[in-house]
């Protein structure tokens, strides 16, 4: 189905045009026509199906045939998101499908100038794109109501729940119009996002483009199992054998990302970090030469696990398995997006064997096990038999010890 067959506004028709879209994703097929007529949404799709375009173009269209009242700092949509990159991202691509449209796009966000972000609201807005937290700052210093929200996002809703913003997204919800259109996007079902969902939409249509908690079908999952201490060793191994053009590596510490990064800049590769001790600017500037290229390899935890939408990114590598398994869906969705494929690299040490079985368990397959030469790991039974041997061992000998003392 072409986005061209729904009879969108000229204007932003024009825009999806220029962005070089024309036949709708699964996800978009099944959101984009019901959102439209005002049905609340749940919809479960993993990163990089195209859901932003879900949800944007309906709201886009419904205000392009509304007669607004528009004011000052007053918006008629909101769309909630839990991270800086994220707003960023949504605002750029949100933005790209109302070039030419008489629509005013702001996003505010922790670690941006309130000072700017409040100026930008003095003048009429139409759409909103926030993070939790800066929102509410915001709100107490009245730069910004929500009085008139027609219609409000939750993108991501998965890890705001995550990140604990469950009761800030209540009470942001409450200031805004009864009558609301409410839509809400994840890339996981949780239980938590089951009753958040029922206690926000009313009547909604539930959308799953693909099964639950699933990954894209153009990923290949690969295991190398490895000692924790042979794994920056294997890494260095693996991107001189392949001649990686661009890898992005997630680290579940920023004390292993540091170390992975000094071990790469002393082989004088083009690597960068990006973690939460990092200012945002920092962030900021090592995403974007990831992004352009004059970076090859991006070392990052779980604070760049959303928002990066990279063009062509092949290979994702998960340095150490997250610590939550829906967190692993949302790491490799940054590659095998849009119908390209791509590959989701994990090492695993004998530790981590037990989080590999809740990946396997959640994506609702097993992952292809790679053993390469030079970095076998011993299996457990035998290093459990030789620990009861060396405590055999050290029993007799101090046994011997004690005769000869006596």
């Amino acid at each position: 189905m072409n986005f061209n067959s729904l009879d969108l506004a000229p204007d932003l028709q024009k825009g999806i045009d220029a962005c070089g879209y024309r036949s709708m994703t699964p996800i978009q097929e099944l959101a984009i026509v019901p959102a439209r007529r005002g049905r609340d949404i749940l919809a479960i799709a993993q990163t990089g199906t195209g859901k932003t375009a879900a949800f944007a173009i309906p709201i886009l269209q419904q205000l392009s045939s509304a007669k607004l009242e528009r004011k000052a700092g007053m918006p008629h949509a909101l769309i909630l998101t839990p991270t800086r990159e994220l707003a960023e991202q949504l605002a750029s691509t949100i933005g790209g499908y109302a070039q030419f449209m008489s629509l005013n796009i702001v996003s505010v966000f922790g670690g941006g100038k309130m000072t700017s972000q409040a100026a930008k609201l003095k003048s009429e807005v139409d759409i909103v794109i926030a993070t939790p937290g800066r929102l509410i700052e915001h709100l107490a210093d009245k730069t910004l109501a929500l009085s008139n929200v027609e219609h409000i996002v939750l993108d991501e809703s998965d890890r705001m729940l995550d990140m604990g913003f469950i009761n800030d997204v209540y009470a942001l919800m409450q200031r805004t119009k009864p009558e609301r259109q409410t839509m809400l996007f994840s890339a996981t079902l949780s239980p938590a996002v089951n009753e958040l969902s029922h206690k926000i939409l009313r009547n909604h249509k539930e959308i799953r483009a693909s099964k639950v908690n699933a990954t894209a079908d153009t990923v290949e999952h690969v295991v190398y199992a490895v000692e924790e201490s042979r794994k920056i060793d294997l890494f260095k191994d693996l991107l001189e054998q392949n001649n990686w053009y661009q890898v992005l590596v997630f680290t579940s510490t920023k004390h292993q990302a540091e170390r992975l990064h000094k071990a790469l800049k002393e082989l004088k590769i083009m690597v960068d970090i990006c973690h939460g001790d990092k200012r945002q600017n920092a962030r900021r500037r090592a995403i974007a030469d990831f992004k352009s290229g004059k970076t090859q390899v991006l070392i990052a935890t779980e604070v760049a696990a959303r928002g990066l939408d990279i063009l062509g990114l092949d290979i994702v590598v998960n340095y150490n398995l997250p610590y939550l398994a829906e967190d692993y869906v949302h790491r490799i969705g940054r590659t095998g997006r849009a119908g390209k494929s791509g590959q989701a690299i994990s090492f695993v040490s004998r530790e981590e064997e037990r989080s590999l079985g809740a990946i396997e368990r959640l994506i609702g397959g097993n992952v292809k096990r790679i053993h390469r030469h030079g970095f076998e790991v011993s299996d457990r039974q035998t290093l459990i038999g030789k620990a009861s041997q060396g405590k055999r061992v050290s029993r007799k000998n101090k046994s011997s010890m004690t005769k000869i003392e006596r």
